[in-house]
């Protein structure tokens, strides 16, 4: 397994690439430099660059291959709850631009594009809008200099295609589409009722370079979710990002999560087994969790 930077990743040659590190999660790392819950965070990438900087350095230093931007929020539908619609492409771009220049030629920067926050299918936002938003953002990612382009934590498939559309059609971009399975008997539904199959089916015929999940469960169950993923073919390489364990509400309000380094480590060879050829984490994981991910997958590779 290995890192090289010298291959400019495109839309059709990302099943080439080895198994591969991602990072793990921003908010609990943010929330370690003063975040406050429900601040709108993706703000300190023109704000406070340095300590985002810190964030995505601390990734790669750790062993990532692949690291996130601080843009997870940065779409006219989130911002707009915080009075800052209008700085999607500001904040999109800047995000960008601290993650490039924490990689330092040592991982690839894949931009992290999050949920509207709207039910789509239930008509709260049309799909043309849906489309409209990611383009947006995705330009601006493209214009930060990013490798390649994420749209994550995805539930509803309505709002998948319309977001992956807008991202092919603003920039030329390898994108993938990572959704969120935490519904069913074995976790592998989203919230609004899709399989993995039918996530996959849509992530193939809509053009994406990659598919996956991320967040919603814990780590270790993610084996499954590869798994059938890989059953519906081998055009698309696989994405997994999963919380460190289940996640805890404490006495205080709190969404906590208690799986240390030791369970990550544990689900690297099930999951590279399984067909997952990126692998990282999601809530609750810190570069510790991906220091160990990072070492086994080299043991493994």
């Amino acid at each position: 397994m290995g890192f090289d930077s010298t291959v400019k990743l495109t839309r059709k040659n990302l099943n080439a690439l080895p198994p591969l590190c991602t990072d793990g999660a921003w908010g609990t790392e943010m929330a370690k430099l003063g975040a406050q819950p429900g601040q709108m965070c993706d703000e300190w990438n023109v704000s406070e660059p340095e300590k985002v900087f810190s964030v995505a350095k601390s990734y790669v230093d750790a062993g990532a291959q692949i690291i996130l931007t601080n843009t997870f929020n940065s779409n006219r539908f989130v911002l707009a709850k915080h009075g800052m619609a209008e700085r999607a492409a500001e904040f999109s771009k800047a995000g960008a631009e601290i993650s490039k220049r924490a990689a330092q030629s040592r991982a690839y920067v894949f931009a992290s594009i999050g949920p509207c926050g709207k039910m789509v299918m239930m008509g709260e936002a049309s799909p043309e809008e849906v489309e409209e938003m990611a383009a947006e953002q995705a330009a601006a990612l493209a214009d930060g200099g990013a490798d390649a382009i994420v749209v994550e934590t995805q539930t509803d498939l309505v709002e998948a295609e319309a977001a992956l559309r807008g991202c092919l059609r603003a920039c030329d971009l390898s994108v993938g589409v990572s959704f969120t399975f935490d519904a069913g008997a074995n976790n592998d539904h989203t919230m609004m009722g899709a399989s993995v199959a039918e996530a996959y089916a849509l992530a193939k015929a809509g053009g994406a370079s990659f598919v996956g999940a991320n967040c919603g469960a814990g780590i270790e169950t993610f084996a499954n979710i590869a798994e059938q993923f890989a059953a519906c073919g081998k055009e698309l390489p696989i994405w997994i990002k999963g919380n460190a364990g289940k996640a805890e509400l404490g006495a205080d309000g709190k969404v906590r999560y208690h799986a240390g380094p030791e369970l990550y480590q544990s689900s690297v060879a099930p999951l590279l087994a399984a067909g997952a050829r990126f692998i990282g984490g999601c809530c609750g994981s810190s570069p510790e969790h991906i220091r160990v991910v990072a070492a086994t997958m080299r043991g493994n590779g």
